[in-house]
Order: C-alpha cells, then structure tokens, then sequence
C-alpha cells in the first residue's frame, strides 16, 4: 500500500498514517450479490474471517436469493448485513415474513435503504417507514446501517436528507438501537471530510463508514457514478489535470490515505472505517485488501478502529 501511494503520488507516506491505512484496510466492510455469494467456492478464503459483508436486494432481486447468500456467509465465518429495500416490501405481513426468516438463521442487523425503484410496492415508501412500523424492533433487529450522501442525492435535497438523519437517531436513542452510517461513494476525501463537518451535529454519536469504489477501470467506474448519482463527484473529477490517465485503473489508494490522514488529525471524527464496492468484481477487490492491509509496521504504531456497533448508539 505504502508502495502504491507513492507511485502515485510521488510522496512519501507518514508510517503512521500507512499504519492506520492498513487498520482500515484490514477492518473493511465489503458489498456482493447473493450470486457473487452464492457462486463463489472458497469466500474464508476470499475475506478474512469475520468480515462484514453487505448483500444488496438488486433491482428485481428476491428474497429467496437474500436468505441462502446470508446463510452461506455465516457458515463461511462471515457477518451478513443484508439490504432491507422499503419500497420493494408488499406488505406488514411480508417485512415480518422476511425478518422472521433472517433471525431464525442467525442475521441480527440490517442496512435500511428505500430501493431502486420509482413505484412503491406497499406501505413503506422510505426508510423511516419502516421503522415507523415497529416491526423491527418487535424482531430484536437492533443494529441497523442507513445510508449517508455526500455527494448529494438525484431525488432528496440537503435539508430532507439531514432530517431523515436526525429522525434515525432520534429512533435509536428511544429503542437503544445501535445506528452507523454508510456512505454512498466519492472520489474526493473533501467530499466526505466536508460531509461530515455538515452533520456533526445531527450524529455525534453515530459511527460512519465511508463508501469507496474498488479498483476498477475507467468505463466500469464512471458507469456506476451514474447510476449511483455521484456525477458531481465524478465532473470534479475530469477536470483536474492528469485524472482520465489516473481513472484507467482505479484504485481507491490515495483516498483511503487521505481520509486515514484525516482520522490521524481528528481524533474525534466520526469516520470509523471503509466500506467498499467491488465494481471491478469480488475477486479484485479482495485480492486489494490483502494486499493493502498487510501489515509493515509495529504492532504499538497502528491505530485502532472501533467495531461497526460497538461505539453506536
């Protein structure tokens, strides 16, 4: 990783910052598909043991995909977070279904999100719908992901976003639900340090856990920008000297080191790790986690990350 960073950047890393680096690296989160689960013959030895894994319910996705790829994961040593889509549950009676079958296989957390979809299915048309419901907190699904965007959002504006925010933890502190955050991806460390400066208030004590795209190349990167709606992020990006060349063959090094560089100088930030999306495949991005997260210094220099509930609300 420390190699890595100065061929690109020419620099010389801080040993302290590339062993935070490293924590970060080693203790990330990671996103796949029941298929890339349920397809893949060796993940305890893809990912280290105990990884969080998140199974996103893809557009026209079922649940009957959701339930065997967490299953897999928790026979394979892994932490299952599957994606609970509001927009895409027909029913009370299907959301109690669904969360019944999770907690009878071991899942007990969840990451919230309304879903890739225009329509609404049933009754929950967001995120505070479901836990309005109060489904959640009758099935003991205590621990729960909700998303953050510091790139913005194609639909909400900044205020909506903040609210839905403070409504979240507001509902944590009154079910002693622990809340963290997961961010959409960017490819500035500005974008994400600024974000979080904006909602310090709203999550004083909430963990957040950047979002960042795994290596990949150009055409496959600028694709999901568009579809996940980081364009500003992505213009800004076009417009420094030098980025198409860079965009070829991403890597989310010099990220990872920027915001490593942040948690160094503010310790009280509310950056508590990464979370990557592997849109250059599973395999790829697991192949740059243990490269970039073995370790090259002393044990006493590293710094220490939280777990993704233990210092939530």
């Amino acid at each position: 990783m420390k190699l890595a960073y100065q061929r690109q950047t020419g620099k010389a890393e801080d040993p302290r910052t590339v062993a935070l680096v490293q924590e970060l690296v080693r203790a990330a989160s990671i996103e796949a598909t029941p298929r890339q689960i349920l397809e893949t013959d060796s993940l305890a030895e893809l990912l280290p043991a105990g990884t969080w894994v998140y199974v996103p319910f893809l557009p026209h996705g079922q649940f009957s995909e959701t339930l065997p790829a967490c299953q897999r994961l928790i026979d394979a040593g892994m932490q299952p977070v599957p994606h609970l889509p509001a927009r895409l549950v027909e029913s009370h009676d299907q959301l109690r279904d669904w969360l019944g079958q999770l907690r009878a296989i071991g899942v007990d957390r969840l990451m919230l999100i309304a879903g890739d979809s225009d329509s609404v299915a049933g009754p929950f048309p967001d995120t505070l719908a479901l836990l309005e419901s109060g489904l959640l907190e009758q099935q003991q699904f205590l621990h729960l992901g909700v998303a953050g965007h510091p790139d913005g959002h194609p639909v909400a504006d900044q205020e909506s976003l903040r609210r839905a925010l403070s409504l979240k933890r507001d509902y944590a502190r009154v079910t002693g639900s622990r809340l963290w955050v997961v961010t959409q991806f960017a490819f500035e460390a500005e974008r994400y340090t600024g974000w979080l400066q904006a909602v310090g208030d709203i999550l004083p004590e909430v963990p957040v856990y950047m979002g960042v795209a795994g290596p990949t190349n150009l055409k496959t990167l600028i694709t999901y920008a568009a579809q996940c709606g980081v364009g500003v992020s992505a213009r800004t990006m076009w417009r420094k000297p030098g980025s198409a060349r860079l965009l070829r063959s991403w890597t989310p090094d010099g990220l990872v080191h920027a915001l490593a560089r942040h948690r160094q100088d503010f310790p009280d930030t509310l950056l508590a790790g990464i979370h990557l999306f592997p849109f250059g495949g599973l395999q790829r991005s697991a192949r740059w986690i243990r490269q970039c997260g073995e370790p090259d210094e002393p044990e006493e220099a590293r710094g220490s990350l939280s777990d993704p509930v233990s210092d939530s609300v």
